[in-house]
Formats: structure tokens, sequence, C-alpha cells
């Protein structure tokens, strides 16, 4: 299932795109690491951006759970390297 997929460093940097349910306001950017937060019309919000490892995404990962916001998805983006997006 995964065999054509390239692989990954979990110690470098991935963009990713992190989908909640439910609004949070723009004061939760700095609290999200600097990551660009989207509110959907479907009532999602949506965390986009450069994460250092794997240690940071489940620092992220961490919060939301926090928040109590339930997680509807995280994918890393295609080409999402750190040095080539965001």
């Amino acid at each position: 299932m995964f065999d054509n997929l390239p692989p990954i460093d979990p110690c470098a940097p991935m963009v990713y795109e992190i989908k909640l349910m439910g609004h949070l306001g723009p004061q939760w950017t700095d609290w999200f690491d600097g990551m660009t937060l989207t509110l959907e019309e479907d009532g999602t919000t949506v965390l986009y951006g450069r994460v250092v490892d794997q240690a940071a995404l489940y620092g992220l990962l961490k919060k939301t759970r926090d928040l109590g916001l339930p997680l509807l998805s995280v994918i890393c983006m295609p080409s999402g390297r750190a040095d080539t997006a965001v």
C-alpha cells in the first residue's frame, strides 16, 4: 500500500495540514507555533504550516487534544518538505 511513497526522515521539517472540528480565534496562532489558522465555512479550523520534526507534530496534536477540539485529519502535504514549501 505504501510501496511507492518516498522515504521520509522523521527528523526533517515537513509541512502539515491539521483539520479540527470547531473554530479557533486568531489569538491561538502563537499557541500553535505560528501555524496559519483558517476558519472554514463548514465549521472547521485548518492549521497549516511547517513542523520541525515528529516530536513537534505530536506537541501540536497534544495541544488540540487539550483544547477539546475533535481532530478530523492530519495530512503531510505532497512535496511538503519545509525547505520547498511555506
